[in-house]
């Protein structure tokens, strides 16, 4: 059935059928197209421009069809234009002429745009809690090891010492941000566009603020052209998965580095890694690299919305079918790198003497050696960092460590060092000394972690 065909004197090139077909795209939408056009027809009854009779037989003849798609009673037919024709023309074979009424005061444009919002609703609320249990994952990781040592790095260099809790811990602040962007889109998605029309909202003395109460929506559109017409919200939410995938790939590139046999900070659990087809000797962090490989999937999902959407006229235009495609796309993405990330995680072994042998070995402690001259010592912070320096230079000719070279090896660049530059450069002294607050000394990455889990709840 075309709910459009009475306008035309020949049937669509069977071509241009294909071609114009959403039905394997937006089929996912039926229970959001239901209850977006029961609480219609209740409106249209309440406000007395359908019987309430008719009304009420349209919601029932909808519950029906909704309940019949969910046990697999009716099987939605591959070739309908889309999912609203599928289920308008359903509905009208089971119920008559009331069925040909709940389509009064309506477009399929702004059936469309309710349907997307609905259904981007409820995605979303299960990928929030996918994030929160990332999130409790990290945490619960932060607090037992929130004293193993490892090195920090800037430019892929041993900088300064942290701890494996503290790393985790950053991982865990960028994701809350994440779920705050989606809470941030789901607010501005918060608004209802049923009434808008094609265009221009319609005659029929509609109630919208009972429409958009039935269905849950804080506010209702305020234009109708912007009301069909607006897609923001599918950009705006793929932003805020794509940063999402941001976090995810970079957390992976460092997995995937740490389980290297050059770092080997971690090993992945056998149930998240593979193997080689000719090396028997391989253990491949796959799932992690496809984690960071789909990102750029959902980059993409972006950019083709923003380009889609850049040129268009108001109001709607028929380019607008593609964005439940790519955003369905990257939520769908999304969800499905968490699925495994989160497990694996959760049973990765990490292997806190590789990491604490790391950090003795990268000079790690040079900033602490200069602080102590001129803390302990009195000395100007440029001078105390060049002495530092030269230290580290004889200590990479001697093959030496800054724990391990001899006190006259210190005296002879400078006689202002005494024992006590061995405690200052301990790496466990290093890192409990920085109790600056957002510092990784162990009981600030506790006090973190407990932190973020009471923001996120616990399960």
């Amino acid at each position: 059935m075309k709910l459009w065909k009475g306008r035309f004197q020949k049937e669509a090139d069977p071509k241009t059928n294909d071609f114009n077909s959403s039905i394997s795209i937006d089929s996912r939408m039926y229970r959001e197209d239901i209850e977006g056009s029961i609480a219609h027809a209740s409106m249209l009854g309440e406000c007395g421009i359908i019987e309430q009779s008719e009304s009420e037989k349209i919601c029932a003849g909808l519950r029906q069809i909704r309940e019949e798609l969910e046990s697999g009673a009716l099987t939605i037919d591959p070739d309908a234009e889309d999912i609203h024709t599928f289920i308008e023309g359903e509905l009208t074979a089971r119920i008559g002429d009331a069925g040909k009424r709940l389509h009064t005061a309506r477009s399929r444009n702004d059936q469309v745009a309710l349907d997307v919002r609905l259904t981007l609703r409820g995605e979303f609320a299960g990928l929030k809690e996918q994030l929160k249990s990332l999130i409790r994952v990290l945490c619960g990781k932060a607090e037992q090891y929130s004293e193993a040592v490892m090195p920090g790095y800037t430019h892929l260099q041993r900088a300064q010492p942290i701890t494996f809790g503290h790393h985790m811990m950053a991982y865990a602040e960028m994701l809350l941000r994440d779920l705050s962007r989606f809470d941030d889109a789901l607010a501005r998605m918060d608004v209802m566009p049923l009434g808008s029309g094609a265009l221009a909202g319609t005659t029929y003395p509609l109630d919208r603020e009972l429409t958009a109460k039935l269905l849950g929506f804080s506010k209702v559109s305020q234009n109708s052209l912007d009301g069909v017409s607006d897609r923001d919200f599918c950009a705006e939410i793929a932003f805020a998965v794509s940063m999402a995938m941001v976090h995810l790939s970079r957390l992976c590139e460092e997995l995937v580095l740490w389980c290297s046999w050059e770092y080997k900070f971690i090993e992945l659990d056998d149930a998240f890694s593979t193997g080689s087809s000719i090396m028997p000797q391989k253990k491949n962090p796959d799932i992690a690299e496809l984690i960071r490989g789909k990102s750029g999937r959902v980059f993409g999902d972006l950019m083709g919305l923003l380009t889609m959407m850049k040129g268009l006229p108001l109001a709607y235009n028929k380019d607008m079918q593609e964005d439940k495609e790519a955003v369905f796309d990257a939520v769908d993405t999304l969800k499905l790198c968490l699925t495994p990330l989160i497990p694996m995680l959760q049973t990765m072994t990490v292997l806190e003497d590789t990491m604490r042998n790391a950090a003795a070995r990268g000079f790690i402690n040079a900033t602490d050696c200069a602080d102590y001259l001129v803390a302990e010592k009195g000395l100007p912070f440029r001078d105390a960092y060049k002495i530092t320096g030269e230290l580290v230079a004889l200590c990479i000719a001697k093959g030496l460590t800054l724990e391990t070279l001899p006190l006259e090896e210190y005296q002879k660049i400078c006689d202002s060092f005494d024992e006590g530059v061995y405690q200052a450069i301990s790496l466990e002294k290093c890192v409990g000394g920085r109790r600056v607050l957002g510092g990784p000394a162990p009981e600030n990455v506790r006090f973190q972690a407990r932190r973020v889990l009471e923001l996120v709840g616990k399960e």
